[in-house]
Order: structure tokens, then C-alpha cells, then sequence
């Protein structure tokens, strides 16, 4: 295909993308107050007697509602939009890959939204109430909801790419670009690079720290183990293809040969 038609098709699995956000994001809005109540109960939960969330701008709860039925819109197209992921890159594989598709899609979503319930259920509790404690009779907390809002999200999104890795480990594993032995020879680098990235990604408190590096350092152990498993069946499906290929396609004459 020309470039110009890869950009079509880039645009046309765009338009659809958007249009699943836009759908999910209708329908969010319509149950925004409901939606941001159950986002905000862990910390509700925690909050002293007294307190309360409160909004110090005249514009600060519309955009808070508007920012979570988008972001909640665009958890109901994630799948979607993984699908159009897949299918503008599956030209470019093996016929073997290709029917990866829907297993991509499904265990993507799952990881996704098992992320998400793991900030949401143990994080978030655990969190909330570390950084309650520091309440005093004097000092009592009355969380803004924009700012709720920027630190449950972020958390929900990080807890939800990290645990896309064992996929992405597959994927890359399938394609021959990284090996089990390689992750393997480079997991001291690995934990280094984990805390690290955690101390930067959650907000500046040790547990919350802990609670995102502790599920990467098991998540990567697990994709040294996928990527041993999905690397071993690489060279003998691509072979297969070839043998494929090799079989469809259509033999010289004895008349082509001398010519």
C-alpha cells in the first residue's frame, strides 16, 4: 500500500476510535454524579467526621464531572480501541499472528481493568488512610475534588498500563525483539529501573511506592516466564508460514524455465 493509503486507513480507525469514546463518554455523563461518588468512596470512607470534599473554583465541579465521564468513556472504548490497534498493525504480520486478535483483545482489556481494581480495591484505601493520619485537631483535611480527581486517575491509568506487561512481553517475544534469556540477564537492571520508575509515577510516599514496584517485580518475572514460552514457537510458526506461502504460490513451467 502507498503511504497516502496507510494515512486513510490510520484515519478511518481514528474516526471509529473517537466515535466509541464519544459514546462512552454520553453515557457516562449521564451518570457523572453516581460515577465520581463511587471513584471518591475509598477517600470518603477515610475522611474525618467533620470533613468533606470541597470545589474552590466556580468551574472546578463541572470540569471535574466532564473529566471522568471522559476518562470513564474511555475505559468502555478500550477494547475498541484495542481492536483497531490490532487490525491497522495485522497486515504488516505472519497469517499465524494474525489470529491473535481476539485473545490480544480480550487478555489486554482484563490486564487493564484488573490494574485499574488493583489501585482501586488495596491502593487506594491504603493510601488514603496514610496520608489521613497526618489529621490532627487543628489540622483537618478537606480534599479539593480536581485534585482527587488528578490523583485517582493517574494511579488507575499507571496500575493499568503496568499491568499490560506480560501482553506487551508477548507481543514483543512473538516478533523475536526480546527473549526469556535476555530478560532474565537483565533483572537487577530491571528492579532498579522499577523502583525508580515508581518513585516518579506515584506520589512522593513510600507506600504507594511499594504497592506499584512490589506487583512489577512479579509482573516481570512473569514475562521472563511468557517470553520464554512465546519465544520457543516463534522460528517453528514462522517456518510454517513460509512452508504456506511457498505452497500457494504457483509453479514455473519447464517452457518458463528455459526461457
Amino acid at each position: 500500500m502507498p503511504f497516502t493509503m496507510h494515512l486513510e486507513e490510520l484515519r478511518s480507525r481514528l474516526i471509529t476510535c473517537v466515535i466509541a469514546v464519544a459514546i462512552g463518554f454520553g453515557l457516562s455523563y449521564a451518570f457523572k454524579e453516581e460515577i465520581f461518588r463511587i471513584l471518591a468512596l475509598p477517600l470518603i470512607e477515610v475522611l474525618p467526621e467533620q470533613s468533606s470534599m470541597i470545589f474552590t473554583g466556580l468551574p472546578e465541579g463541572f470540569f471535574t464531572y466532564l473529566k471522568t465521564s471522559l476518562f470513564v468513556g474511555l475505559i468502555f472504548a478500550f477494547p475498541v480501541i484495542l481492536f483497531e490497534l490490532w487490525r491497522f498493525v495485522a497486515p504488516g504480520l505472519y497469517a499465524h499472528e494474525r489470529g491473535y486478535v481476539f485473545p490480544f483483545v480480550l487478555l489486554s482489556t482484563t490486564f487493564f481493568f484488573g490494574g485499574c481494581a488493583f489501585a482501586y480495591f488495596l491502593v487506594f484505601p491504603l493510601g488514603f488512610k496514610f496520608f489521613m493520619n497526618f489529621a490532627t485537631d487543628s489540622i483537618q483535611p478537606m480534599p479539593s475534588m480536581r485534585e482527587f480527581l488528578s490523583f485517582a486517575l493517574k494511579l488507575l491509568f499507571v496500575f493499568g498500563l503496568v499491568f499490560e506487561l506480560p501482553i506487551i512481553t508477548a507481543f514483543l517475544a512473538r516478533m523475536g525483539i526480546i527473549t526469556g534469556s535476555f530478560l532474565a540477564a537483565k533483572r537487577r537492571y530491571a528492579i532498579i529501573i522499577v523502583f525508580v520508575c515508581a518513585a516518579i509515577l506515584t506520589p512522593p510516599d513510600i507506600v504507594t511506592q511499594i504497592m506499584l514496584a512490589g506487583p512489577l517485580v512479579v509482573l516481570y518475572e512473569a514475562s521472563v516466564i511468557v517470553a520464554r514460552v512465546f519465544g520457543r514457537k516463534k522460528k517453528k510458526a514462522v517456518s510454517d508460514d513460509l512452508e504456506e506461502e511457498k505452497e500457494g504460490e504457483p509453479e514455473e513451467s519447464e517452457e518458463d524455465e528455459n526461457r
